[in-house]
C-alpha cells in the first residue's frame, strides 16, 4: 500500500502531465495575391511589404508539392533569381538562407531584402535587367484536419511517427513552429510538459533541421530518432 506521501506524489504527477497527442493533418491552399514583378527591383520592393503568409507559401511550400524530381533550389525566391533573372551568385545566397535559423518570417524578409541590397550594389546591371519570366507572389492558407488519432505515451511516438502522412509530418514539425509558444515542433513542445524526463529526446528532435530535404526523408530521420531513443530506453 502506498504511503500517504507518495500516493500525494502520484496525484501531484499524474496533474503535472500533459494530455494526449492529438495527430492532426493538413493542406496548404495556395491563394493568388495579385502581387507581381519582372525586374529584381520591383521584386524587392513587393518582398518589403508582402503578407508573411507569402514569404511562408515560397519557403515552406514547396515541401507539400508533388515532384518527380528533387528540387534544384528549396525556395522559390532563389529558383527565379537563378531562371528568370539569371543571377547565380544571388541564386545561391538566398538558397543557403535556413528559415528554421531565423526567430520569425519577418527577420527571415529582412535578411532577403539585405542580400539583394548588397548584390544591386556589386551589380548595377541588374536593376535594369527585365526577367524572362514574371515572379507571381502567393500565399498560402493552411487547412487542418483532424485525424481522430492521439498518442498517450512518449514511447508510442516509436511506432507511430514512421506511419505519419508527410503532410502530417509537415503540420507537427515545420508549422507547429508558428503556433507553438517556444517555437518548436509538437513532438517537443508535448515532450515538454513531461519537464526534464524527455529533455534530451529534445535536443535530438531540434537537431533535426526540416528545410534541406523532403518531407519523407524527415519522416524516416524521426522515426529512426525515436526508435532508437526508446529502444535504448528499455535496456
Amino acid at each position: 500500500m502506498a504511503t500517504p506521501e507518495t500516493a500525494t506524489a502520484d496525484i501531484v504527477d499524474a496533474h503535472s502531465r500533459p494530455g494526449p497527442f492529438y495527430i492532426k493533418d493538413c493542406a496548404l491552399v495556395a491563394l493568388a495575391t495579385g502581387r507581381r514583378a519582372r525586374m529584381l527591383q520591383e521584386f524587392r520592393t513587393e518582398l518589403a511589404t508582402i503578407d508573411e503568409s507569402s514569404i511562408y507559401h515560397h519557403y515552406w511550400g514547396g515541401l507539400l508539392q508533388a515532384r518527380f524530381e528533387e528540387r534544384e533550389f528549396n525556395n522559390d525566391f532563389a529558383a527565379w533569381i537563378r531562371h528568370g533573372i539569371h543571377d547565380a551568385i544571388l541564386a545561391e545566397r538566398l538558397a543557403a538562407l535556413d528559415p528554421t535559423d531565423f526567430t520569425d518570417l519577418e527577420s527571415l524578409r529582412l535578411e532577403i531584402i539585405e542580400l539583394i541590397d548588397m548584390r544591386l550594389d556589386q551589380c548595377e546591371g541588374l536593376l535594369w535587367m527585365r526577367a524572362t519570366q514574371q515572379f507571381e507572389f502567393i500565399r498560402s492558407q493552411i487547412i487542418v484536419f483532424d485525424t481522430a488519432r492521439s498518442l498517450q505515451q512518449p514511447a508510442e511516438l516509436a511506432s507511430t511517427v514512421a506511419q505519419l502522412s508527410t503532410s502530417s509530418i509537415f503540420y507537427h514539425f515545420i508549422d507547429a513552429r508558428r503556433r507553438t509558444a517556444h517555437r518548436c515542433d509538437d513532438f517537443s513542445d508535448w515532450l515538454a510538459g513531461f519537464g526534464e524526463e524527455y529533455s534530451l529526446l529534445r535536443e535530438q528532435v531540434a537537431g533535426i533541421d526540416p528545410y534541406f530535404g523532403s518531407l519523407g526523408e524527415l519522416r524516416t530521420q524521426l522515426a529512426q530518432l525515436f526508435q532508437t531513443y526508446f529502444k535504448e530506453a528499455d535496456i
